[in-house]
């Protein structure tokens, strides 16, 4: 291994960082470390200049190792990454310090403090880059196909964005029909236009579209592989005219795009639903409306059934649009109709949902705050009669008349999400709907690569929220497809095979299944597929022989860190 000839540069990202951390008594301390030929500080250094000045010093003073000190890798160490490479350094020789979030943010009110502890990161990182040795990363193919897993508005809307790009695509649908849960919308919002007339000319796209495989009746039964190479298996059951079959079908895809959607929770239990006929939720008003039902005179919407509670603690967003959306319907129908809307909040974000907000004002739809604490109830025996309720900004409770009750519930993600999150290996979030890599910076994106999400499977969205996210990730998962190949960023694990025993702890540990024993000469020894290994760690801390290994995290570089910071 040649010498080390480190650069630091120490960033003071305006005052993010210089406005507690003393950078240039930083910069006088690295200068003193050993193998360390440069030092510098920048105030952004990702700005251009910041890494102009990088890339000029990397070939002024012959670095063969750069130690950026700024803010949070996740976002910037890309950039650096490329300024090495453009300088003509393997980006595997450059390490990240990141002294904004652990030093200057989190003790912003200690200087002192934060800038020695600056210094004690410095050095492990100067430390750990001795040692740094340059990769290489490879590429893998990518099979040009796609399973969408959901046959609503948005699976729909991904799987034609992808035909038209020229991918096949194999769309699964566990329902007898496309459409999903707004075949049983009466209208959209914030049209109004009927939602048959929405679905019907998205549906035959996808029906005699070319590119596009339809497995109705259908569920996934199997996905294995990983990006580029997903086996998936998906089982059909026929129960029609009194007898059941069941049928299987085999392919292989390069992505995979979630869009199960979510169905509407059953408020069992709450007001009387469903024992009393007259109180009803709202994809049942929905059916009431599609048929030209006459509805009655007095109308009670409550919002927030099962929603914001200690055992559903999220907001369904999009609920408050949906009851305002029937509530002008109804007026529209009936002006002298009375329509009362009990509410915690309304949920009208957005200009064009608040218009719709004042125009159900504007109507005669009567708004009642009511709080958690003093519920509104339900009077009646076989049938709904009338509604109790405390109105909070009057402090008074008020007796409504109730001809019809709407129980305005959210939606709950699927009864199977649990499985299919296990079968792609895939989060979910605490309530139950699947969770996104990152909330801002990938956003239709799993942590496991080459599967993506969208619409209500990630979390209550209207159409045109589903639709937008729908795009988004059939863009993503086109961008492998077209490419033909990815990747892979070499942090991955690997095996020493004189160190290995075979025990198959690494195989038990490693979350994506990249690990597996294979046979040789002296018995079975792990291997790693680099595609499939996100380089998590898991491995290397479970290796009882020290036979798993992490590129950049090795234990002689880790160790090193260690012994720098206690010495």
């Amino acid at each position: 291994m040649e010498k080390a000839r480190v650069g630091v540069f120490v960033c003071h990202c305006g005052n993010n960082i210089g406005g507690v951390v003393r950078v240039p008594e930083v910069v006088k301390y690295v200068r003193t470390l050993p193998d360390v030929v440069y030092a510098e500080d920048n105030m952004y250094s990702c700005s251009e200049e910041g890494l102009s000045s990088i890339k000029e010093r990397i070939a002024e003073h012959d670095l063969n190792r750069v130690i950026v000190a700024s803010c949070t890798p996740r976002t910037h160490e890309p950039l650096f990454k490329h300024a090495c490479e453009e300088a003509g350094l393997n980006k595997y020789l450059f390490e990240f310090v990141n002294i904004r979030e652990h030093c200057s943010w989190i003790h912003m009110h200690a200087p002192d403090e934060a800038t020695e502890k600056a210094k004690n990161l410095v050095r492990m990182g100067v430390a750990k880059a001795r040692y740094l040795e340059p990769q290489e990363e490879f590429q893998s193919d990518v099979y040009p196909a796609a399973l969408v897993i959901g046959g609503g508005v948005t699976g729909m809307t991904a799987a034609l964005n992808l035909a038209n790009q020229g991918f096949v695509v194999h769309l699964v649908e566990r329902e007898a029909e496309l459409g999903g849960l707004l075949r049983g919308v009466n209208k959209v919002f914030p049209t109004y236009e009927d939602a048959s007339e929405f679905l019907a000319p998205l549906i035959a796209q996808v029906e005699n579209h070319p590119r596009i495989t339809t497995y109705l009746r259908s569920e996934v039964e199997s996905v294995e592989g990983f990006i580029g190479h997903f086996q998936v298996r998906v089982t059909n059951e026929d129960r029609r005219a009194g007898f059941h079959t069941r049928q299987g079908a085999e392919f292989e895809v390069g992505t995979v795009i979630v869009a199960t959607g979510a169905q509407e929770f059953k408020p069992h239990g709450y007001y009387g639903y469903p024992m009393l006929p007259n109180v009803v939720t709202p994809l049942e008003l929905e059916e009431m409306l599609k048929k030209g039902v006459e509805l009655p005179q007095n109308v009670v919407m409550i919002n927030c059934v099962g929603a914001r509670t200690t055992e559903r603690p999220y907001c369904g967003r999009f609920c408050c649009t949906a009851a305002l959306k029937n509530a002008v319907l109804i007026k529209e129908q009936n002006p002298q109709a009375k329509v009362y809307l009990l509410q915690r909040d309304v949920m009208a974000y957005g200009e064009h949902i608040e218009r719709h907000y004042r125009r159900a004002m504007e109507l005669g739809v009567r708004f009642i705050r009511y709080g958690l604490d003093r519920p509104p109830e339900v009077i009646g025996v076989r049938q709904a009669r009338e509604v109790k309720v405390f109105h909070q900004l009057i402090g008074k409770e008020l007796t409504l008349p109730a001809d019809l009750v709407v129980l305005v519930t959210p939606l709950v993600s699927q009864p199977d999400s649990e499985q299919l999150s296990k079968m792609l290996k895939v989060p979910r979030g605490g309530e139950g709907f699947f969770l996104e890599a990152h909330l801002k910076l990938r956003p239709v994106e799993f942590a496991t690569d080459g599967v993506y999400l969208c619409g209500s499977a990630r979390y209550p969205s209207n159409i045109t929220e589903g639709v937008s996210q729908a795009y988004a990730a059939s863009a993503k998962a086109a961008i492998p497809m077209r490419r033909g190949f990815v990747q892979v960023e070499a942090i991955t694990a690997f095996s020493d095979e004189r160190l290995c025993t075979g025990c198959g702890t690494c195989v038990l540990v490693c979350p994506f299944s990249a690990i597996e024993l294979r046979a040789g000469e002296d018995g079975q020894r792990s291997w790693v597929n680099a595609t499939q290994c996100k380089g998590c760690g898991n491995c290397v801390a479970a290796c009882p022989n020290g036979a798993m290994q992490q590129r950049g995290f090795t234990d002689l570089q880790v160790l090193s860190m260690v012994k720098a910071l206690v010495s």
